[in-house]
């Protein structure tokens, strides 16, 4: 079964874990997921099934939204409410400070990534290296900031919706909004809303041809080359510019790509059909 859709990824399930629950739902063994979202997050997760999980890479899924709620006074060591460390007192904050702090987000923000994530560092995930209280030193990365929304304060709750680029750390940046106010505080909650088109719409199956972010090419010559992998050449196509192109036959989809008027393919006899 080749299948590309949505699912609602419960709280407090690792995103690898539920796909468990999907493989035994759709009765197929080959799945796959792309953004993973930590164990207590929820929301918007891409799945395929089939020979779709081979598409990932290729879909357009930024930007991201994200609902988040702060927890003001309150320490953890991995940014969220799994490894709260210790719960205190915060004082009151004006409303307009928050909403300054928020906006002030907007842009390209330089940070470190939470020592429990998924980064790796020399072969192992950063997570295990810190649960094992293992000293590690991540490199800092950057994330654009397209839109911040301040959705609710109900002291000691600040709940915010963010829409940020592909990779972004929503617990550290959490942790930005917490030092710039001046208070101590931990992710609470945390929902993503959409990657890019991708929205939780019920498992409804999506055709996959749809989100690519690649630009589709013509093959000018016989299909039958495609569908038996022949090799290729730069006047076989209709653009001949380098690049990553999607390519459509009558019986199915090529992937190939152009480098200094060289081809090769990608992935080859993609199908057409989803379900």
């Amino acid at each position: 079964m080749n299948r590309l859709f949505v699912v609602n990824k419960p709280i407090f399930i690792s995103s690898n874990n539920y796909m468990y629950y999907v493989k035994r739902k759709y009765g197929t063994k080959k799945v796959g997921f792309s953004g993973t979202l930590d164990p207590f997050a929820t929301g918007c997760l891409i799945v395929a099934t089939g020979t779709f999980t081979k598409l990932f890479q290729y879909l357009k899924k930024s930007p991201k939204s994200y609902i988040a709620t702060v927890w003001l006074g309150v320490e953890s060591d991995s940014l969220d409410i799994e490894n709260v460390t210790n719960v205190g007192d915060c004082k009151v904050l004006d409303i307009d400070s928050i909403k300054e702090v928020l906006e002030s987000l907007k842009g390209t923000l330089e940070y470190l990534p939470p020592k429990y994530s998924a980064k790796k560092i020399n072969g192992k995930r950063a997570y295990e290296l810190a649960r094992e209280s293992i000293d590690i030193e991540l490199k800092k990365i950057k994330s654009d900031i397209y839109s911040v929304e301040l959705l609710n304060y109900k002291h000691p709750f600040i709940t915010f919706k963010i829409e940020v680029s592909e990779g972004a750390y929503i617990r550290s940046i959490a942790q930005i909004v917490a030092s710039k106010l001046g208070v101590k505080a931990t992710l609470s909650a945390l929902s993503r809303v959409n990657e890019g088109e991708f929205k939780f719409k019920n498992e409804k199956p999506l055709n996959p041809y749809r989100y690519l972010k690649i630009k589709s090419n013509y093959f000018l010559d016989n299909e039958e080359i495609l569908e038996l992998g022949q090799k290729l050449n730069i006047n076989q196509f209709k653009i001949q510019e380098d690049g990553i192109y999607l390519v459509q036959s009558s019986n199915f989809y090529s992937i190939i790509e152009i480098s200094n008027d060289k081809i090769s393919y990608k992935l080859n006899r993609l199908p057409k059909e989803y379900n």
